[in-house]
């Protein structure tokens, strides 16, 4: 038998996906674990903060970092603006505040009320407490793909929480939930 015989093929027309396609595609994407972080700015004096699973280091050398948003969210509206942002990467523990961040019809208006944060050295911009690490990002390319922006940006500070163990499991975002790495 062929690996071509074997294979669950499902054809894909890219310039035209039907719904079928569309949901087809989310589900075999999330077949893929990403860590769980949460993004912030601040634009014209107002937090703004989002939960998010599609970034990646991009480079070492100099510490580079991309982000991907959805081209009509007020955090890529923000994020695109301002030119600078944080990122936060949370811990297994910090599920409550990956689900009010990833809520729809969050309030623009006391957003981070209800998550302890402190202010990073270099941008201000919002860093969740006790997360595994942060990094703030000067924005230094925004590139559209499909219906997203590709944000990228040099890290400009980084580190870890204080209370922060290696007991601590990441929080990772699969098969469209929320899981932990360790038991």
């Amino acid at each position: 038998m062929e690996l071509a015989d074997s294979l669950d093929v499902h054809r894909v027309f890219p310039q035209d996906p039907s719904q079928d396609q569309i949901d087809e595609y989310r589900r075999l994407s999330a077949e893929q674990a990403g860590s769980v972080a949460v993004i912030s700015t601040k634009q014209r004096g107002r937090d703004h903060a989002a939960t998010v699973s599609a970034f990646i280091s991009v480079s070492y050398d100099p510490p580079t970092l991309l982000v991907s948003l959805y081209a009509e969210s007020r955090i890529a509206l923000a994020v695109a603006e301002s030119g600078n942002w944080a990122l936060s990467l949370l811990s297994a523990e910090q599920k409550r505040q990956a689900n009010w961040l990833a809520s729809p019809g969050t309030p623009v208006e006391g957003l981070l009320n209800q998550i302890d944060f402190r202010r990073g050295p270099a941008t201000g911009n919002a860093v969740i407490a006790g997360a595994l690490a942060y990094f703030e990002v000067e924005t230094t390319q925004v590139h559209t793909a499909a219906t997203h922006l590709l944000v990228v940006g040099q890290v400009v500070s980084m580190g870890e929480d204080a209370l922060w163990t290696r007991e601590l499991s990441p929080l990772i975002h699969y098969g469209g939930d929320y899981r932990r790495l360790k038991p």
